[in-house]
């Protein structure tokens, strides 16, 4: 029952963060903290008089909330860990105020690194093309791609990471809430290989409050985090603050200076976060540290599911193995073809791991 409780202390705003720290440091544990009298409370020397008289009442009017916590779980096949677990994820104790609970649906534990992408939740298609792309690709070499599960770049680099691997959904509510509701069966596709995570009690709502302690924790658990296409008041820079805070890299995919919806991320850039053309740029970050696969059996049984349309054959039949071509290129021998429609079609083909770029917009089959 001790997550149990801990979940709970957690979640009230007068314990929640270093008074909680404190409090277990006096009293050993979530239930003794939970049980103690008042007197006992006082004398910790903990929370100031406000404090503690709000929490008393608190627990006076919910004093089987932990059972009740528990049953809800039960019930709804909701699964806790805690921060000393082997499942927590190894990177999130770092940060300064970790959650001691995660509550989440599916599985935890996988193993692998991860890699954040936020973005705007008003994605344009520029947008949507490259969380795309660098999701699909670094999910394909063995990254868990950890996002909010919110609409915009969020859904999309979800989308992306799940056609090939892993991705995983930290959430502003409980876990057993879709938010937005659009997106239940995303998040339910998620879980069956990944997880939905929050540190909020089952059934909180998704409060206004709850989201910017939420871009804490997608940070947190990464070794890097990716911002795709963020307005200049975006919360995505929330989370690409917490990254720089808790000592973690901040990548940005660089756009035009006349998007407005992209001034937040183009900014990021001017302030020193790594420029990203494709995923090799993030990928060679970490290359040393950790083992990444070059391809999923998944993406690989995928390949074989696509045909293509009568312009991707076009464009396919022109690549070789090994003399790389450009869009100017391929125009030059497609005369009737325009640049953005190439650009779009060798787009698709990467994503389905048809075509491969050499890193200088120059293309080859794969």
């Amino acid at each position: 029952m001790e997550k149990y409780y801990l979940s709970v202390l957690q979640n009230i705003m007068d314990i929640a963060g270093e008074p909680l720290k404190k409090l277990l440091a006096v009293f050993g544990s979530g239930e003794n903290i939970w049980l103690a009298g008042e007197k006992e409370l006082a004398f910790a020397h903990v929370l100031r008089e406000n404090q503690l008289e709000r929490f008393i009442a608190y627990r006076n009017s919910n004093k089987n909330l932990p059972h009740q916590v528990a049953t809800i779980c039960e019930k709804k096949h909701i699964f806790l860990c805690s921060i000393d677990d082997d499942d927590y994820p190894a990177l999130l104790r770092e940060i300064d105020t970790p959650p001691y609970v995660l509550f989440y649906r599916g599985r935890l534990g996988n193993n692998l690194p991860r890699i954040a992408m936020v973005g705007s939740r008003k994605i344009s298609p520029y947008g949507r093309a490259a969380a795309e792309r660098f999701s699909v690709a670094l999910a394909s070499c063995g990254f868990a791609v950890v996002s909010g599960g919110a609409y915009g770049v969020d859904t999309e680099s979800h989308k992306g990471a799940l056609s090939v691997g892993i991705t995983e959904a930290v959430m502003g509510c409980g876990v057993d809430i879709a938010y937005p509701p659009t997106n239940a069966n995303l998040l339910a596709e998620i879980s069956e290989t990944g997880a939905v995570i929050s540190e909020y009690l089952p059934g909180t709502p998704p409060l206004k409050h709850n989201f910017p302690a939420r871009n804490r924790i997608i940070s947190g658990m990464s070794l890097g985090t990716l911002v795709v296409e963020a307005a200049e008041r975006s919360g995505s820079l929330i989370t690409a603050v917490c990254a720089l805070e808790a000592g973690r890299d901040v990548f940005a995919v660089p756009a035009s200076i006349f998007a407005s919806g992209s001034r937040g991320s183009n900014k990021l850039i001017q302030q020193g976060a790594k420029l990203v053309l494709d995923s090799e740029d993030i990928i060679s970050e970490y290359r040393d540290k950790i083992k990444l696969k070059t391809l999923s059996k998944k993406n690989g049984k995928m390949k074989k599911d696509f045909v293509l349309s009568k312009d991707e054959e076009k464009i396919f039949s022109l690549l070789t193995p090994d003399e790389p071509m450009s869009v100017d290129d391929i125009l030059y021998q497609l005369t009737e073809a325009t640049p953005a429609r190439v650009s779009y079609h060798l787009l698709q083909m990467e994503l389905r791991g048809l075509v491969q770029s050499d890193g200088a917009h120059r293309y080859v089959r794969k």
